[in-house]
């Protein structure tokens, strides 16, 4: 009998995977794939992230993994027509919110990212992993949900039993089908090309933009659709995004032709991959049901604009494994598992409202408004960059939400603040004794504190939360401007103040209330 059981070990399975292991939870994780798939995707990793490598104790195996050289930098740009215009600007620059996290963003492939989590995953006993195997179908009762798995290439079939169940099996997830959670979808009726190919020529060529990694190139001819170069490495790996006509194959449409013209001059290359998607947004209308839960892609998928993806299906991961850790171990209370869904199914639907289709039709409208032949071109373009606040909006947080309280509503918009606000992400600062405080951070909740416990260490004794009391600094203090912070396992703030009625506040943080 397993705790939980995982549909789906791409990364984010894995890392779910690796945050209840260290928790002390018994896991099965189930991966189709015996070895990560070599597409480049998801490769934009914010230092929020990063935070959560830090946490699963593979931070510094990742950044070895990482494939651009120390001072190649991660940045990108936008561009008008092609990427050899001198019309552009600096895009999605995540250096404007280094401060407010412990750790440095980072980049590099997705099967990059995936093979760190594997190795990590690996050195957890209580992890036990099925490569080679898929989940099929499944039944939930009272106590628990059975998963009929079967090897992808063989005929081995077997019946894993766990109290919970997790999809993190795609956009095409067989768990959110079978669960019967519903998804809302919006279709934009664009079909999209993906190209990997190799070209030393073009990192010659955009050496003129030194610090980039990704290049988003908008042209009228598109709408406000992207074409989009990446970096795989700084050398001869690339990919390549773009919208193509419905019904084009790798055999009928001149790709080569479309990839010289978004360049804007001819270069050698060769492409190694062709591939296809559609250009959609869904997402799940509930995460949850009953035993079964749905994460990543499973519970919302969207086009790859400004790197969202992988970023929030590890927050949902986070999220997730602390609730069913509290459930599991008989410390969370009968609204904790509901509140998974509560705090992130809106954070993603306003992700892509605000953070992703909203780039569409601003660029559309744009490109139909202004072209290089306005005298006031120049001027026009750069102060879209000078206007663009998508990095220090995004600040998904859990204001409003059934564990945290208050007015306002979970949401991907917000702003970056030292200051320690309920249902917020928690900033860096330093103990009393100088250590930072994303060091000192267990497994359960921390009470960060300039006066004492007053009453949290009873409170929570009483519950049976797993509760550190941590004294920090007069300055850590001064910068979340609160003698107290009570912080999730998470790292988001539960409640920030002087003086409230310890039980009341716990009891609501577990959903006890």
């Amino acid at each position: 009998m397993y705790d939980v059981i995982i549909n789906g070990g791409g990364p984010v399975g894995t890392g779910l995977a690796i945050d209840l292991g260290q928790r002390g939870l018994r896991v099965a994780l189930v991966e189709k794939y015996p070895t990560p798939q070599p597409v480049p995707k998801g490769q934009n990793l914010t230092q929020r992230t990063m935070e959560h490598f830090r946490s699963w104790d593979c931070d510094d195996a990742l950044r070895a993994a990482h494939p651009i050289p120390e001072g190649g930098g991660i940045g990108g740009m936008t561009c008008y027509g092609t990427l050899m215009t001198d019309h552009h600007y600096d895009w999605l620059n995540r250096s404007k919110v280094k401060d407010y996290y412990a750790c440095a963003n980072a980049r590099l492939p997705q099967y990059e990212t995936e093979a760190v989590l594997r190795d990590r995953a690996a050195e957890i006993d209580g992890i036990d992993v099925l490569y080679g195997w898929q989940g099929d179908d499944f039944k939930q009762d009272d106590t628990g949900v059975s998963l009929r798995v079967s090897e992808r290439h063989g005929e081995g079939q077997k019946t894993l039993r766990g109290a919970y169940l997790v999809g993190c099996d795609g956009a095409k997830s067989i768990v959110r089908r079978n669960s019967g959670i519903s998804e809302t979808a919006t279709e934009h009726g664009k079909l999209m090309s993906l190209l990997v190919f190799q070209s030393e020529e073009l990192d010659q060529l955009l050496k003129r933009y030194p610090g980039k990694a990704f290049y988003n190139v908008l042209h009228p001819d598109f709408e406000g659709y992207w074409q989009f170069f990446g970096r795989v490495d700084h050398g001869l790996s690339w990919f390549f995004h773009a919208p193509v006509p419905l019904g084009t194959t790798a055999e009928n449409f001149d790709f080569s032709g479309m990839l010289t013209k978004a360049v804007g001059q001819e270069f050698s290359f060769d492409i190694g991959y062709i591939g296809f998607w559609d250009l959609r947004v869904t997402v799940a209308d509930t995460y949850r049901a009953n035993r079964v839960f749905v994460a990543g892609d499973a519970a919302h998928s969207h086009p790859p604009y400004g790197g969202y993806g992988i970023n929030l299906g590890f927050e949902d991961a986070r999220n997730l494994a602390w609730k069913l850790v509290a459930n599991l171990q008989g410390w969370g209370g009968p609204g904790l598992l509901d509140s998974y869904s509560g705090e992130r199914q809106p954070v993603f639907a306003t992700t892509a409202a605000e953070f992703i289709e909203r780039f569409i039709t601003e660029d559309r409208d744009f490109l139909a408004t202004h072209s290089p032949s306005d005298p006031n071109f120049a001027e026009l373009w750069q102060g879209r960059n000078q206007d663009a606040d998508e990095v220090m909006a995004f600040a998904p947080n859990y204001e409003g939400s059934s564990i945290i309280g208050g007015s306002g509503r979970p949401s991907a918009r917000g702003n970056h603040q030292f200051t320690a606000r309920a249902g917020h992400h928690l900033a860096p600062a330093t103990l009393a004794d100088g250590t930072q405080v994303f060091d000192a951070f267990g497994s359960g909740f921390a009470l960060l504190t300039t006066i004492g416990s007053t009453g949290f260490d009873t409170a929570a004794e009483t519950l049976g939360v797993p509760l550190q009391v941590l004294e920090i600094s007069q300055e850590a203090a001064d910068r979340y401007q609160s003698p107290m912070v009570l912080v999730r396992p998470d790292q988001f703030v539960a409640w920030a103040g002087s003086s409230c009625d310890p039980t009341f506040v716990l009891k609501r943080a577990i959903g006890a209330n």
